[in-house]
C-alpha cells in the first residue's frame, strides 16, 4: 500500500495570480508590513451558558498591497496566553488598541512574505476567546473548524468579542493547512476528522489521536485528569465554566474505564472522514504524548490511502524546528506549496518516511516500514532461575510469578537483566544473528492469576546492548538550547524571526526500553467496565504496546519484562499482591519488518549492563500539561 496517493485530494482553489516560484518553491515577494487584525468567529456553541453564542478570537497576519487571494496556515492553540509556544515559550502580544503584534513561532515571518496568511486561533475559553475549554471535545474542535468555515463563507465573524460589525474574508482562497505541536496538533487531527471542507492538509507534531490514551491505558490511569489541563489553559478557571469542568470530572473516572467522554474524544474512530493530506511528526522517545497516538492514527489513515508523510525522530516531545531545523523548514515549505498553492513540486512522490536511527543520522524510505511489518509472536520460556527465562518463537510451558511493588518501576526492572527480582519477570532472546527491525504497534497476551482482587500489569520491550542515542530521557528530551540564534523570515517590530539554535544531546547506554504497555486485569472482558477479580483465578487479557520504530542490532538481545505497577507511569491498584503467569498461554506479538531470521542465535556473549551506561530515569512532567 503506498502512502502517497490513491485517494484523490480535494481540488485546491487557485489564487487570483500564480505564486512567484524559484527553484520550485514560492518566494518572499510580499515585503510590505502585513495586515494584522483580529476577527471573532461564532462557533454556534454556548459553552459558558450565558445565553450568547461563543466567539473565538482568530489573530490574522496576511500579505498587504495585493489583490491575490491567499491560502491560510492555521495554528489553533489553548497556550497563547498561559504557557507559550515553541522552545522559547512565546506568547501572543498586542498593542495599546488590542491589535495583534507578536505572533509566536516563525510561521508568519516566513510564510506571509511568500503569499500565505497566518491565522492563530485561541481555543474557546482561552486568551481572548469566549466559552469554556473541554480538552479535546466539541468546544475545542469547533473552535478551529468554525474559523475554517468563516474563511470559506460559512460562518459569521465580527470585529469584536461582543456586538461589533460583521467581517468577511474576501482575501483568502479558503484553502487551509493546520499545523502545531502537542495540543495544537491534536486539534488539527480532530478538525480533519470532521471532514470540514477547505482543510487541505494537516501537520500534527507529537499530537494526540485519542485523549483516552493520553490519560489512561487499557483500564489503568496515569494519575492525572483533563480538568487539570483545562484549569491550566484557562489560567485558573473561568467563573462561568464550572459546569464544563464538572463534566470533565464526571466523565473521566479514576478507575480507567472508557466512558462517553473518552469516545467523544477519539479521533481515530473518525479517521474515515479525513479529506486532508497528513504530514505527521513524532518522537519515538516521547513519553508525554506517547507513540501509540501516532501509530493508531497512521494505521487508520493507511487503511484509507490518505496522502501522508511521516518523520520519526529519536527525541522526546520536541518540535522538528528544534531537532532538524533547516531541513524541516524546507520540507514544510514545499509541503504547504504543494497542498495549499497547488505547486507540482513532487514532494508527494518523494520518500514518504524519514527516520532518525542515531543522533542526527536520518534514513529515508519510500513507504514507512510499519506499513509492511508482519505480526510475529514470541513466547516466554522459563529458564534455570525463577523469574528469568528465554523469549523464543516456539511456545513453552511452565509458570512464573512476581509480587507487585508500587515503589519500583521500569528503570528498576530493566537495569539488571541477569539477576532475578521478586517484582518482575524477564525473558530475553539469544543474541541476534542479524539486525531485527520492529516498526508498528505490538501487543501482549497474558494469562495472569492475581493473588488479591485487584491487579495492574505493565509490560515493556528492551533492547539490551550498547548504543549511543539521543538523550530523550534527559531534561531537554534530546536537545540542548544554545546561545546563538538563526533567523527564518522577515523581522518586524515586536515580532522577530530569530530563534535560539539547538543541538542534539547524546547518551551512551547498554539498554533501551523501546515499547511499553499497561493494563488493569479487571478490564480483561471490556475496557468500558471492570469485572471483579477472584484471587486464585486465571484471567486472559491482551493489551497494547506502544508504537515503535527501532532496529535491534545483531549481537543485541531483545527482552520482554512483565511486572505490576510501573511507578514511573501508572497508579497502583488498591490491593497489590502476587501475580502468577501461565507462560504457555502468554505471548508477545511484535511488528517485525523483513522476516524473523534475525531471531536465530548468534555467536556473541551476553551483553552486560554497566552502571555508568544505565539510562537515567525519565524526566517527564506528565501531570502538568501536554505542551
Amino acid at each position: 500500500m503506498t502512502p502517497q496517493a490513491t485517494m484523490t485530494p480535494q481540488a485546491t482553489a487557485q489564487p487570483q495570480q500564480p505564486p512567484v516560484l524559484r527553484d520550485g518553491v514560492s518566494q518572499p515577494v510580499f515585503d510590505a508590513e502585513p495586515v494584522r487584525e483580529t476577527v471573532w468567529v461564532e462557533t454556534g456553541l454556548d459553552g459558558d451558558h450565558d445565553g450568547a453564542v461563543d466567539r473565538v478570537a482568530a489573530d490574522i497576519a496576511r500579505p498587504a498591497g495585493t489583490d491575490a487571494k491567499v491560502p491560510v496556515i492555521m495554528d489553533a492553540s489553548p497556550y497563547y496566553s498561559c504557557c507559550g509556544r515553541g522552545n522559547e515559550s512565546e506568547l501572543k502580544t498586542y498593542d495599546d488598541q488590542g491589535r495583534p503584534v507578536g505572533f509566536p513561532q516563525f510561521y508568519d515571518n516566513y510564510f506571509v512574505p511568500r503569499g500565505y496568511a497566518t491565522v492563530l486561533v485561541d481555543l474557546a475559553g482561552t486568551n481572548r476567546s469566549e466559552g469554556c475549554v473541554d480538552v479535546g471535545g466539541p468546544s475545542d474542535v469547533t473552535s478551529a473548524k468554525a474559523v475554517i468555515d468563516w474563511l470559506n463563507g460559512r460562518a459569521q465573524g465580527f470585529d469584536s468579542a461582543a456586538g461589533g460589525s460583521p467581517v468577511e474574508a474576501p482575501w483568502t482562497t479558503g484553502d487551509v493547512g493546520m499545523v502545531g505541536k502537542s495540543y495544537d496538533g491534536t486539534i488539527a487531527n480532530g478538525v480533519a476528522a470532521t471532514g470540514v471542507e477547505g482543510l487541505r492538509t494537516i501537520v500534527p507534531i507529537g499530537a494526540i489521536s485519542s485523549w483516552y490514551d493520553y490519560y489512561r491505558s487499557d483500564g489503568v490511569s496515569f494519575g492525572f485528569d483533563p480538568v487539570g489541563l483545562a484549569n491550566t489553559v484557562e489560567e485558573g478557571g473561568r467563573p462561568d465554566c464550572g459546569a464544563a469542568k464538572q463534566e470533565l470530572v464526571d466523565g473521566a473516572p479514576a478507575d480507567g474505564d472508557v466512558t462517553p467522554l473518552w469516545t467523544d474524544r477519539d479521533h481515530v474512530a473518525d479517521a474515515g472522514e479525513v479529506k486532508a493530506s497528513v504530514f505527521a511528526v513524532h518522537g519515538m522517545g516521547d513519553l508525554n504524548v506517547k507513540t501509540i497516538q501516532f501509530g493508531q492514527w497512521w494505521d487508520e489513515l493507511a487503511e484509507r490511502d490518505v496522502p501522508r508523510k511521516v518523520w520519526l525522530s529519536q527525541t522526546g516531545h520536541v518540535d522538528p524546528f528544534d531537532f532538524r531545523r533547516e531541513v524541516w523548514i524546507d520540507t514544510l515549505h514545499r509541503w504547504f506549496d504543494r497542498w495549499l498553492l497547488g505547486v507540482d513540486n513532487g514532494i508527494d512522490r518523494e520518500p514518504a518516511a524519514s527516520i532518525e536511527r542515531a543522533p542526527d543520522e536520518w534514513v529515508d524510505e519510500p513507504t514507512w516500514g510499519g506499513d509492511a511489518a508482519k505480526p510475529t509472536a514470541l513466547h516466554p520460556v522459563p529458564g534455570g532461575t525463577p523469574g528469568l527465562g528465554e523469549l523464543r518463537p516456539e511456545p513453552g510451558e511452565g509458570t512464573a510469578s512476581f509480587t507487585d511493588d508500587p515503589n519500583l518501576g521500569e528503570h528498576d526492572w530493566a537495569q539488571r537483566p541477569d539477576q532475578p527480582s521478586p517484582a518482575r519477570t524477564l525473558f530475553t532472546t539469544a543474541p541476534l544473528a542479524q539486525d531485527l527491525r520492529l516498526a508498528g504497534t505490538g501487543s501482549i497476551t497474558v494469562t495472569a492469576t492475581p493473588g488479591t482482587d485487584t491487579a495492574h500489569l505493565s509490560a515493556m520491550l528492551v533492547d539490551y546492548g550498547p548504543a549511543t542515542t539521543r538523550d530523550y530521557l534527559g531534561e531537554g528530551e534530546g536537545i540542548r538550547t544554545l546561545g546563538t540564534e538563526s533567523c527564518w523570515g522577515e523581522n518586524r517590530p515586536g515580532d522577530d524571526a530569530c530563534y535560539l539554535d539547538t543541538e542534539a544531546t547524546r547518551s551512551d547506554v547498554d539498554f533501551e526500553i523501546i515499547s511499553r504497555g499497561w493494563a488493569d486485569l479487571a478490564n480483561h472482558e471490556s475496557l468500558s467496565r471492570e469485572t471483579p477479580l477472584s484471587p486464585g483465578t486465571p484471567y486472559e487479557m491482551t493489551f497494547r504496546l506502544a508504537t515503535t520504530d527501532h532496529v535491534i542490532p545483531a549481537g543485541h538481545r531483545l527482552g520482554l519484562i512483565i511486572g505490576g505497577t510501573d511507578n514511573q507511569f501508572i497508579v497502583a491498584p488498591s490491593r497489590p499482591g502476587e501475580i502468577g503467569l501461565d507462560l504457555a498461554k502468554t505471548s508477545v506479538t511484535l511488528p517485525v519488518v523483513g522476516g524473523t531470521a534475525g531471531l536465530a542465535d548468534a555467536p556473541a556473549g551476553t551483553p552486560q549492563v554497566r552502571p555508568d551506561r544505565v539510562p537515567p530515569r525519565p524526566h517527564v512532567e506528565l501531570n502538568v500539561d501536554e505542551r
